[in-house]
C-alpha cells in the first residue's frame, strides 16, 4: 500500500489515517496526518512495511491510528521516528498503545461476528466498552443483523444501546438493520419508536420497511399516517413507497382507489415501474376483471414501461383459472413474438391447468418443450403430472415419471412424495408407501406431518394400526407434533379392529395434550362400542361428547340406531328415531331405512 499526500504545511500531533465510512455503501477516504511540528515538504510517501497495520474506522468517523512496529517512516526528507523530539515520541507511543489495543479488540469482534458466534461477540462488545474503548460500527451492525435473523431483537436492541452510550455514532444503515429486524418479528411499534429517537435523520429505506410491515398486517390507515410524518421530515416517497401503498390499497379498498394513488405518484414526478403496474394488474385480475387487466397490459408500452415475464404470468394464471385456454395460448404466442422469454413459472402455470383438465398428453408436450426455451423443469413442473396420473389411478405411469424426473436431475420434493404416498394408500399399496416413507431421509427429503398422517391412515384402514402406532412414536422422536387428524386415523383403526379400550385411552391422551377431539374420533369409539354390543356405553359417550362441546352429526345417530337394532332393540331404536325427528335433529326419511335394514 502506498499513500501519496501533498504536504506544503502539515499540522497535527502524530501520524494517523483519517477514515470516514458510510456503512452499506461504505466508501473509504484516507488522509495522512503527520507529527507535531510543521514541515515544509513537496510531498511524502508512506510505504507499508512489515508489521504496519491499518485500523478500521472509529465509530466517530474521526481519525483512526495507523501505527505499527515500524521504526521509521520513509519520506522524501528522510523523516524517521528518531527525528521527532522526546515528548512527541512519548505521546506517539502512548496513543499508539491505546489504539493498538482498540484495534485488536475490534478485530476480535469482527472475527466473532463473521463466524456467527453472536453471544460471544456480544460479551466481547461489553468488555470493549467496559475498558473505555470505542467499538467499530461495522461489526456491531453485523451483530445486530445476526441477532435479528434469529429473532433475538431484544439482544439486537441492547447492542444498539451499547453503541449509542459508548460515544459511537450509529449511521442510518445500522438503524435500518434494527428497524428491519423489528418489522420481521412483528414488532412494528418498536420499529416506529426507534425511528422517532434516531440520532440521524431516517431515510426512505427505513420508512419503506415500516410501511411494508404495516401494510402486510392490514394497517393501511396507520401506514398513511407514517407517510404524513415522512413528508413532514422532508423525506420523500420513492417508487417502492408508492408500490407498497398501491398494493395494500388494492387489497383493502380495491383497484379503483389504488389508481388514485397511481395518479398522485405521477403528479409528484415519481415514475411507476413494472413492479407497480404488475401490482395493479394482479389486483385487477383478483377482482375478476381479466379483460381490463389485458387492456392494461396492452397499454403499458404507452406509459413508458415494458411488461415483463411476471406481468404475462399474472394474466396467464388468471386466464387458466377462468378456463380461457385459447386466450392463454394466444398470450404465450404474443409473448414470444415480442421477445419476452417465458420462465419456468410460465410453463408450470400451463402444465398445472392442463393436468387439472385431464389433458395429460398436452401437459407432457409443454413439459418437453421447456428446454427449447431455456427452461429446466423443476419439481413444480412434474408434480401436477404425477398428481394427474395418481388421480386417474395410473400408478405405473406416475412411477415412470417419478423415475424420469430423477434421471433428469430434478429431485422430488416432499409435495411430490406426499402425492405419491396418498395415491399408493388409496390404491391399497400401503406396504410400498411405508417403504418409500422409510427411504425419504436417505433421499435428503424430510417427512412432514402430512406425510406421516397419510401413511398412518393407510395402515389403520388395512388393519395394521399397531404399525401405525410405531410411526406415531417415530414422528414424535423427530420433533413432529401429532394433530387431531393423526389421532382420528389411529382411533378409527383401533375401533375397527375391536380395540375399543385402547381407542378410549388414546382419546384421553388427546385431551391431555390440549387437542380438541373432532366428531370423527367420538363416532369411531361409539361405532366400536356398538359393534361390541355395548350400545348403552355408546349412548353415555354421546352425552359426554355433547358435554365437551362437540356437536353430533347424522352419522353419530346412525351409529346409535344401528347399534340398538344390532342388539335386538328395534323398538328402542324406533322410539329414539321418533324423538330425534321431533326435535328436528334428523330427517326421518334419511334414517327410516337404516332402522328397517338393521
Amino acid at each position: 500500500m502506498e499513500l501519496m499526500v501533498s504536504g506544503k504545511q502539515i499540522h497535527c500531533d502524530v501520524f494517523s489515517f483519517h477514515h470516514d465510512t458510510n456503512a452499506g455503501e461504505r466508501k473509504r477516504r484516507y488522509g495522512v496526518s503527520c507529527c507535531s511540528k510543521s514541515w515544509a515538504t513537496d510531498g511524502f510517501m508512506l510505504k507499508k512495511k512489515q508489521g504496519l497495520r491499518r485500523w478500521s474506522r472509529s465509530p466517530y468517523g474521526a481519525e483512526v491510528w495507523a501505527t505499527s512496529t515500524v521504526e521509521a517512516f520513509s519520506a522524501s526528507n528522510g523523516l524517521t521516528l528518531s527525528n521527532v523530539d522526546g515528548s512527541a515520541r512519548r505521546k506517539f507511543q502512548g496513543n499508539s498503545s491505546r489504539s493498538f489495543e482498540e484495534f485488536e479488540s475490534n478485530k476480535i469482534l469482527r472475527r466473532l461476528v463473521r463466524n456467527g458466534e453472536l453471544d460471544e461477540g456480544f460479551k466481547h462488545l461489553e468488555s470493549i466498552v467496559s475498558r473505555g474503548e470505542v467499538p467499530d460500527i461495522i461489526p456491531c451492525t453485523s451483530l445486530i443483523r445476526g441477532f435479528c435473523r434469529v429473532r433475538k431483537t431484544r439482544k439486537a436492541a441492547r447492542v444498539m444501546e451499547i453503541l449509542e452510550n459508548s460515544g459511537a455514532v450509529p449511521d442510518v444503515i445500522t438503524y435500518n438493520v434494527l428497524i428491519s429486524g423489528y418489522c420481521k418479528s412483528g414488532e412494528t411499534r418498536n420499529a416506529l419508536e426507534l425511528m422517532n429517537r434516531m440520532s440521524v435523520d431516517p431515510d426512505v429505506v427505513g420508512y419503506n420497511t415500516i410501511l411494508r410491515a404495516l401494510c402486510n398486517r392490514g394497517n393501511l390507515d396507520e401506514a398513511m399516517e407514517v407517510v404524513d410524518r415522512m413528508l413532514m421530515k422532508e423525506c420523500y416517497p420513492d417508487v417502492i413507497t408508492y408500490t407498497i401503498l398501491i398494493e395494500a390499497t388494492c387489497r383493502e379498498s380495491g383497484v379503483e382507489q389504488a389508481m388514485k394513488l397511481l395518479d398522485e405518484m405521477r403528479s409528484r414526478g415519481c415514475k411507476p415501474d413494472v413492479v407497480t403496474y404488475n401490482v395493479l394488474i394482479n389486483g385487477t385480475c383478483k377482482e375478476g376483471k381479466l379483460d381490463d387487466a389485458i387492456k392494461f397490459l396492452n397499454n403499458m408500452s404507452s406509459y413508458g414501461c415494458q411488461p415483463n415475464v411476471i406481468t404475462h404470468n399474472i394474466i396467464l394464471r388468471s386466464m387458466c383459472s377462468t378456463g380461457r385456454w385459447m386466450d392463454a395460448e394466444k398470450l404465450l404466442a404474443e409473448m414470444l413474438r415480442k421477445g419476452c422469454s417465458p420462465s419456468v413459472v410460465t410453463f408450470n402455470i400451463l402444465i398445472n391447468f392442463l393436468c387439472r383438465k385431464g389433458l395429460m398428453e398436452r401437459a407432457i408436450d409443454i413439459l418437453e418443450k421447456m428446454p427449447e426455451h431455456g427452461c429446466t423443469p423443476n419439481s413444480l413442473s412434474y408434480n401436477p403430472l404425477l398428481h394427474g396420473f395418481c388421480k386417474e389411478k395410473k400408478m405405473e405411469k406416475a412411477i415412470e415419471f417419478l423415475e424420469l424426473m430423477v434421471s433428469r436431475g430434478c429431485y422430488p420434493d416432499i409435495v411430490t412424495y406426499n402425492t405419491m404416498l396418498t395415491a399408493l394408500c388409496k390404491d391399497g399399496k400401503v406396504d410400498l408407501a411405508v417403504m418409500i416413507l422409510n427411504q425419504l431421509s436417505s433421499k435428503g427429503c424430510s417427512p412432514v406431518l402430512i406425510t406421516y398422517n397419510t401413511v398412518m391412515d393407510g395402515l389403520s384402514k388395512i388393519g395394521k394400526t399397531e404399525q401405525a402406532m410405531e410411526l406415531l412414536h417415530e414422528m414424535r422422536e423427530k420433533g413432529l407434533r401429532p394433530d387431531v387428524i393423526t389421532y382420528s386415523s389411529l382411533v378409527s383403526g383401533l375401533s375397527r379392529e375391536g380395540k375399543v379400550e385402547e381407542s378410549i385411552r388414546l382419546l384421553k391422551e388427546v385431551e391431555g395434550m390440549a387437542i380438541r377431539p373432532n366428531v370423527n374420533i367420538y363416532n369411531s369409539i361409539m361405532l366400536g362400542l356398538c359393534k361390541a354390543r355395548e350400545t348403552h356405553r355408546a349412548i353415555d359417550f354421546l352425552e359426554y361428547m355433547v358435554s365437551q362441546g362437540c356437536k353430533p352429526t347424522e352419522s353419530t345417530y346412525t351409529i346409535l340406531l344401528e347399534g340398538l337394532t344390532y342388539e335386538g332393540l328395534s323398538k328402542e331404536a324406533c322410539e329414539l328415531l321418533d324423538e330425534l325427528c321431533s326435535r328436528g335433529v334428523v330427517k326421518k326419511t334419511s334414517l327410516d331405512q337404516t332402522v328397517v335394514d338393521s
